[in-house]
């Protein structure tokens, strides 16, 4: 059962803006971009081209706590980590650090609410339904320890 997932990254010039500070919307996509990368390794994907119901994975809920700056050409990590597992919800805590030698220090924490919807036959509505169970037979809520920084 997972409950974590890590990747590195290096802050690319397009993030950033005219001070070379990372801009605050980037997180949410370093953010996303570990989310899926965390699917990924389970064998589990959000997108099924042409079935004709469509699961779709919406944010309800996110929010970011920002510490200190990333900056162009910095490393960092990326720690995805499972809070809460519901019938229909994830909820996810992500740290962010600057990878600095012996030291990480946290530069900003997300937290991030999913809802498992279905998207039928293209159209714009969606219902909630519970998650599929390919993919929370896989999921554990991580130690608490983990989640409080």
């Amino acid at each position: 059962m997972a409950y974590e997932f890590k990747m590195t990254g290096q802050v690319q010039f397009v993030d950033t803006d005219l001070a070379g500070i990372v801009h605050f919307t980037n997180f949410f996509r370093y953010l996303e971009g570990a989310e899926h990368a965390f699917y990924r390794s389970l064998g589990f994907s959000i997108h099924s081209p042409g079935s004709p119901r469509t699961l779709g994975l919406p944010r309800v809920a996110v929010a970011c706590k920002y510490r200190a700056p990333l900056y162009f050409e910095d490393r960092f990590e990326t720690h995805l980590l499972v809070r809460e597992i519901r019938e229909k919800t994830i909820s996810y805590v992500c740290y962010f650090r600057r990878l600095l030698g012996e030291s990480s220090p946290i530069v900003a924490r997300t937290e991030l609410t999913i809802a498992c919807v279905a998207i039928e036959n293209g159209q714009a509505r969606m219902k909630g339904i519970a998650i599929p169970k390919s993919l929370s037979d896989q999921l554990e809520s991580a130690p608490a320890e983990l989640l409080n920084d």
